[in-house]
């Protein structure tokens, strides 16, 4: 069975937006899909997206479980970002959150050391 995945971010400010979701994911946008929208394409078949809804932002939760989470966190902070929270559950598995301007929650998460 295919599946594919594609996750909407609310915001309220597109420009301040589209520039920290830049830095944290680390690219611009794989395509701009309309003036208010825009696509991040992180694996096949699995990408996050923004779009201009005001009155909406704020409200998203993503949590992106990566291989490299040390490295990952690393160069998000190389890149002006720090996690607003980090968590490390009882079976081991870390997660670092972020939370956009509009306060949408973001997170990264990785297996135990």
């Amino acid at each position: 069975m295919a599946l594919d995945l594609y996750a909407g971010i609310p915001v309220s400010d597109y420009a301040a937006a589209l520039a920290w979701y830049e830095r944290l994911l680390g690219s611009q946008p794989t395509y701009i899909a309309s003036d208010t929208e825009a696509v991040w394409e992180l694996a096949e078949h699995r990408s996050v997206f923004i779009e201009h809804r005001p009155g909406h932002g704020g409200h998203a939760m993503h949590t992106i479980f990566v291989d490299d989470f040390d490295a990952r966190v690393a160069q998000i902070a190389a890149r002006g970002l720090e996690p607003t929270k980090r968590e490390t559950y009882p079976n081991g598995v870390r997660k670092a959150i972020y939370h956009d301007p509009d306060g949408n929650e973001i997170g990264f998460g990785g297996a135990p050391l």
